[in-house]
């Protein structure tokens, strides 16, 4: 009997993958950042107290940090911070737990990028660090960058978004306009031509009349102040939808149990999406084009970029426009590592990928491995019988 081999069922990392092993945090804490709303951001700390400083960013707006972010980097080396951003994970006050008004006030990417300056501070880090975030985390970086060139050692920035209004519409408009005539025809570029079953769930939460602008009438739900408990489920509804969606199409091969049980709760969706729609509704917080006519405050910063060939949630034009507009400068990118992955840091590829950038960076001044202590060897007399 011919014996077939089993087709492959994930593109994600597997705990074999990994280089490092998870360890547990050295120290967490939670640091206020602003007064009106108290707004505290959780931190922790992994790896070396003495190595060389990491900044985690996490993606979304709106995403969370989980401690395997922390084995990106190898513990004996790198000193890791993780933390999530105003409103979401374990900071406060978030939306899940104390609604939108209060948890979308004074959250800005500027009020980000002083969040960082903060945690510094508060951290002791004093002097460059590394700065290495995916997706909405290399939007933030780039950000960060731009405004602290003298604090960064390097980029590492996987998925990048640069948040277009074309980019968002290749995700969350696609073909919606015409779906309810013709839902299998493709009258525009979108991310729902490969993922044709998610993309039925996230178009239809909207009635037809609506979906002329997605983005706009999922806002409207996600502002609505509900009167009645159908009203409040719809909100729900909406918020699992819009973080269901962009969860599946996150991996060159979904697992769609995976997105419903992590993706889907409650808490983390309404967090995830409300944060997300909050952003994209103000174009980021940033003018437009900010990144990209910025760009030479980076000409200073050795910047790695890892892409995925078939990331549809950040399409790889971006990362090709990041990386022309650094060459122009005169530092064109240390590394462009194009993968075929999808958008997500946990994809195998993209994984490997920047981990072996970390693997490989050049060591900080002050930070250089010490050459390992030989011993004297002994020339003691040999006893009777030895």
């Amino acid at each position: 009997m011919t014996q077939h081999k089993a087709l492959t069922t994930t593109s994600s990392i597997t705990e074999s993958d990994w280089k490092y092993p998870q360890k547990k945090p050295n120290k967490s804490g939670l640091l206020q950042v602003d007064e009106n709303p108290p707004h505290k951001l959780y931190w922790e700390e992994y790896g070396n107290p003495k190595g060389e400083p990491v900044m985690f960013l996490h993606g979304g707006p709106g995403g969370a940090c989980s401690p395997e972010y922390s084995r990106f980097f190898d513990p004996e080396r790198y000193r890791i911070i993780l933390f999530d951003q105003r409103g979401c994970g374990k900071s406060t006050p978030t939306v899940a737990s104390d609604g939108p008004d209060v948890a979308l006030k004074n959250n800005t990417t500027d009020d980000l990028v002083e969040d960082i300056v903060k945690l510094r501070k508060e951290l002791h880090i004093d002097g460059k660090m590394h700065v290495f975030g995916g997706s909405w985390g290399s939007t933030l970086s780039l950000a960060y960058a731009i405004k602290h060139p003298d604090t960064v050692q390097s980029l590492v920035l996987r998925g990048i978004f640069l948040g277009n209004a074309e980019d968002l519409d290749f995700m969350y408009q696609g073909n919606a306009a015409t779906y309810a005539k013709e839902p299998f025809k493709i009258t525009a570029p979108g991310s729902y031509i490969s993922y044709p079953e998610a993309w039925k769930k996230f178009v239809e939460i909207i009635p037809p009349e609506k979906r002329g602008n997605m983005a706009k009438a999922y806002k409207e739900i996600f502002d609505m102040k509900p009167k009645n408990e159908a009203e409040s489920k719809l909100q729900m509804k909406a918020a699992a939808a819009w973080s269901i969606w962009e969860g599946t199409i996150s991996h060159l091969i979904p697992d769609p149990q995976e997105a419903e049980s992590h993706y889907g709760d409650d808490a983390f969706a309404v967090c995830f999406a409300q944060i997300e729609a909050h952003y994209f509704d103000n174009n980021l917080f940033l003018p437009e084009r900010y990144i990209l006519d910025n760009i030479d405050k980076l000409k200073d910063i050795p910047t790695h970029i890892v892409h995925g060939r078939f990331d549809y949630v950040c399409p790889l034009p971006q990362a090709e426009a990041l990386s022309a507009e650094l060459t122009k400068t005169g530092n064109p990118p240390a590394s462009f590592v194009k993968t075929t992955a999808g958008h997500s840091m946990l994809e195998r590829e993209n994984c490997l990928a920047l981990t072996q950038i970390m693997e490989d960076m050049p060591r900080m001044a002050g930070f250089e491995k010490k050459p390992a202590v030989q011993k004297k060897k002994s020339h003691g007399h040999k006893g009777m019988g030895r």
